[in-house]
C-alpha cells in the first residue's frame, strides 16, 4: 500500500471525529464548534487533493487502490473485511462532496448565525459528509451499505433540523420512510449476491457475473435499482424531495447537490458489471431515468416556492444522469461528468435561493419576488451563472455535460433497437426545452419584473438586500465552477479518459443523427423554453396569486399526485390490511385466550353453586357418591 493512499482513511474519521467532538461537548463547543466543522471538512478535501495528485502521478492501469482497513466478519468459509477502494470514480466523488461541502459549511457559518442549536447542526453535516465518503469509498457492497444508512440518517437528523415545526418533523419522516423502502432493495440485492456468489466484494461480484444466470442478475440489477430510486428520488419514489426542502438551506445545497441524491447514480455506475449482465434490467434504468426527467421538469413548471421549484429541477437533473446510466459504458462517463457539473451550478442556485431568503425574510414565494437584480447583485450574478449552466447554453458547464447525455441518448445501443435511440433521445431534448422554460420562469420571477414585496400576514414589508461574504462568497466559488468547470473537464476528453479504469474504454458511436444536428435541436429547443418563458413571465404582468389554471397546471402543482398515487397504492392497502390484522388478533387470537378464560370462570360459578357450606349437604352427597360407586361395582355381580 503506497504511504499517500494510507491516508485515504483520514477522509472519513476526520468529519466523523468533528461530529462526535461536537456532539459529546454540547454547549461548550458552542462559541467555536462551527469552526471546527468547517475545518474537518476542508481536512477531508486537502486529504483528497493530495490522493488525487498521487493516482494523476500513476499509469492508468494502477489508478485502482484498495486499502485495508480490517478483517471484518469470518463465518465458516466466508471472510470479508473492511477496505476502501481509491479509484477514479470514488476520488471523483471524495472532490466533489468535500470541496462543495465545505463550501456550504462555510456559508453555513453566516446562514446559521442565530440559530441556537448552530454547533449541532454543524455535527450533523460533518456526521452527512462522514456518511457519504464512507459510502463512495467502500470496496464491498455491505460497507457501501453501512454508508448508505450513515446517509439516510443523517438526512432525517438535518431535514428535521426545526422539527419543532411539525410539517418539518413529518417532511424528515417521510424522506426517511421513502429511503427505507428503497434500502429493502439494496438488501435483498445483498442477499441474492451473497447466495449466487459467496461474497459480497465488488471483486468477486464482478468475476462472477460471467457465470451467472440472466434471471438472477437481472433480479439483482432489479433491487440496486429500487435501492437507487428510493435515494436519488426516482420514479416511483421520488415524492419526498419536494418536502425535504423543509431543512435549512444549506441541506438542501448539500443533499440535492453533491451528497446524497447522487448516491444512486454511484450504485449503478459502480455495479456497472451487474447491469451490464441483465440487458432488461438496464433498459429499465433508461426508463425511469426518461420518466423522472419529465415528471421533474413538469412538476418544475408550477413551483411558486423557489426551493421546491430546484428540488423538480434537481429530480430531472438526476433523471437524465440514471438515463445515462442505463445506456451503458456509452453512457457512464456522462453521467458521472453530469453530475459533477450539476454539483456546482445546483449548489450555486440553492445557495443563492438562500441568499434571496435572507434578505427577503425567509419568504419562499417567487410570485412575491420580482426585481431584485438592483439589490442582491452578487446574488443575482452567480445564480444567473447558474441558470446558464443548468440551461445547457455554451460555453456554461452544463452544455458540456447535459448535451452528452443527449448525444449519447440518440446511440443505438449494442443490443439493437433503434427505436430507442429515437425515443429516449427525443424524451432527453423534450427535456432540456421544459428546463429551460422553468428554470427561465424561476430566474425572472425572482429577480426581473416590477418588484411584487407584499407585506406579510403581520404587516411587515421585506427590506431585501445583500448577504454578507460569508455567503456571497462561496456562491462566487460556485459560480466559477458553473462557468468553466465543464469546458476544463472535457478537453482533450480528459473527464472520460480519467474514467476508464473503472468505466471502461468506450468506442466512439455516432447517434441515429448527426452531432451538429442534435446540438442544433438542443439549442432551438432551449431557446423556445427561454422565450416562452420570458414572454409570460416579463413581457406579461404576473398575477402575485396564482391563478387557478387548467387541469394539467393542477395536476403540476399538486406533484402530479405523487403523494394520492403513494396513498392509495401503499398507505391506504397497508393501513386496510393492518386493521385487518389487528380485527384477526382481537377476534380469534384473544378471543380464544378470551373465551378460555370466560369458559373456567362458568365452570367456577357451577362448581360455586354446589359449595353450600351446610354439612348434611356435604354428607348427603358423600352418601349419594359411596351409592353410585357400589352400583357400579356391585351391578356385575348381581
Amino acid at each position: 500500500m503506497d504511504d499517500l493512499t494510507s491516508l485515504a482513511p483520514l477522509l472519513v474519521a476526520v468529519p466523523l471525529a468533528s461530529a462526535a467532538v461536537l456532539l459529546l461537548l454540547g454547549r461548550r463547543a458552542d462559541r467555536w464548534g462551527h469552526w471546527l466543522g468547517v475545518l474537518a471538512s476542508g481536512g477531508a478535501f486537502v486529504v483528497a487533493a493530495v490522493l488525487l495528485a498521487d493516482l494523476l502521478g500513476r499509469p492508468a492501469d494502477e489508478r485502482v487502490v484498495d486499502v485495508h482497513l480490517a478483517d471484518w466478519i469470518s463465518a465458516g468459509s466466508f471472510d470479508l473485511s473492511a477496505g476502501l477502494r481509491v479509484d477514479p470514480l470514488s476520488l471523483t466523488f471524495v472532490l466533489l462532496v468535500t470541496f462543495v461541502g465545505t463550501l456550504i459549511h462555510v456559508y453555513s457559518v453566516a446562514y446559521m448565525a442565530h440559530d441556537v442549536a448552530r454547533r449541532r447542526f454543524f455535527a450533523y453535516l460533518n456526521l452527512f459528509v462522514a456518511a457519504m465518503l464512507l459510502l463512495v469509498l467502500a470496496d464491498s457492497y455491505l460497507l457501501l451499505f453501512v454508508g448508505w444508512e450513515g446517509v439516510g440518517l443523517a438526512s432525517y437528523l438535518l431535514i428535521g433540523f426545526w422539527n419543532h415545526r411539525t410539517p418539518y418533523a413529518v417532511a424528515a419522516k417521510k424522506a426517511f420512510v421513502a429511503n427505507r423502502v428503497g434500502d429493502v432493495g439494496l438488501l435483498v440485492a445483498l442477499m441474492l449476491m451473497f447466495a449466487t456468489f459467496g461474497a459480497v466484494d465488488f471483486d468477486t461480484v464482478a468475476a462472477g457475473v460471467p457465470a451467472a444466470s440472466t434471471g438472477t442478475l437481472t433480479a439483482i440489477a432489479l433491487m440496486l435499482l429500487l435501492a437507487a430510486c428510493g435515494k436519488s428520488a426516482q420514479f416511483p419514489l421520488q415524492s419526498w424531495l419536494g418536502d425535504a426542502m423543509a431543512g435549512p438551506t444549506p441541506v438542501s445545497a448539500l443533499i440535492h447537490a453533491a451528497t446524497m441524491v447522487t448516491a444512486g447514480v454511484y450504485l449503478i455506475v459502480r455495479s456497472a458489471p451487474v447491469f451490464e449482465g441483465a440487458p432488461t434490467a438496464q433498459l429499465v434504468v433508461t426508463v425511469v431515468g426518461a420518466i423522472t426527467l419529465l415528471i421533474g421538469a413538469v412538476i418544475g413548471c408550477a413551483k411558486d416556492d423557489i426551493k421546491k421549484a430546484l428540488a423538480a429541477s434537481t429530480m430531472s437533473q438526476i433523471g437524465y444522469m440514471v438515463l445515462a446510466a442505463g445506456l451503458g459504458p456509452v453512457g457512464y462517463a456522462f453521467a458521472i461528468f453530469h453530475l459533477v457539473t450539476h454539483g456546482f451550478f445546483k449548489a450555486g442556485m440553492f445557495l443563492g435561493a438562500g441568499s434571496v431568503m435572507h434578505g427577503m425574510g425567509d419568504r419562499t414565494d417567487m410570485r412575491r419576488f420580482g426585481g431584485l437584480r438592483s439589490v442582491m447583485v452578487v446574488t443575482w450574478l452567480t445564480f444567473g451563472a447558474g441558470w446558464l449552466a443548468i440551461l445547457g447554453v455554451p460555453p456554461f458547464s452544463g452544455f458540456w455535460s447535459k448535451d452528452k447525455i443527449i448525444e449519447s441518448a440518440f446511440v443505438v445501443p449494442d443490443a439493437g433497437g433503434e427505436w430507442r435511440a429515437w425515443l429516449f433521445g427525443a424524451v432527453a431534448l423534450l427535456g432540456a426545452g421544459i428546463t429551460a422554460f422553468y428554470m427561465s420562469r424561476l430566474f425572472f420571477l425572482t429577480f426581473h419584473g416590477r418588484r411584487r414585496w407584499a407585506p406579510d400576514a403581520d404587516g411587515h414589508e421585506p427590506h431585501p438586500h445583500e448577504s454578507p461574504a460569508l455567503m456571497t462568497v462561496p456562491m462566487v466559488v460556485l459560480a466559477l465552477g458553473s462557468v468553466a468547470l465543464g469546458f476544463l473537464l472535457q478537453l482533450g476528453g480528459g473527464f472520460t479518459t480519467w474514467l476508464e479504469p473503472v468505466t471502461g474504454h468506450v468506442e466512439h458511436h455516432e447517434p441515429v443523427l448527426a452531432v451538429p444536428v442534435i446540438q442544433g435541436a438542443t439549442l432551438v429547443a432551449i431557446a423556445l423554453g427561454l422565450a416562452l418563458a420570458w414572454r409570460q413571465y416579463l413581457s406579461l404582468p404576473v398575477p402575485v396569486t396564482a391563478p387557478t389554471g387548467s387541469v394539467p397546471t393542477r395536476a403540476a402543482r399538486a406533484d402530479l399526485y405523487q403523494d394520492a398515487v403513494n396513498d392509495a397504492v401503499l398507505v391506504e392497502p397497508g393501513r386496510h390490511l393492518t386493521r385487518s390484522l389487528v380485527y384477526g388478533d382481537r377476534t380469534a387470537v384473544d378471543g380464544a385466550f378470551s373465551g378460555l378464560g370466560r369458559l373456567t370462570v362458568g365452570l367456577g360459578e357451577l362448581a360455586r353453586k354446589v359449595q353450600t357450606g351446610y354439612a348434611r349437604q356435604y354428607a348427603a352427597t358423600m352418601l349419594l357418591g359411596v351409592v353410585v360407586l357400589a352400583a357400579v361395582v356391585l351391578a356385575p355381580r348381581i
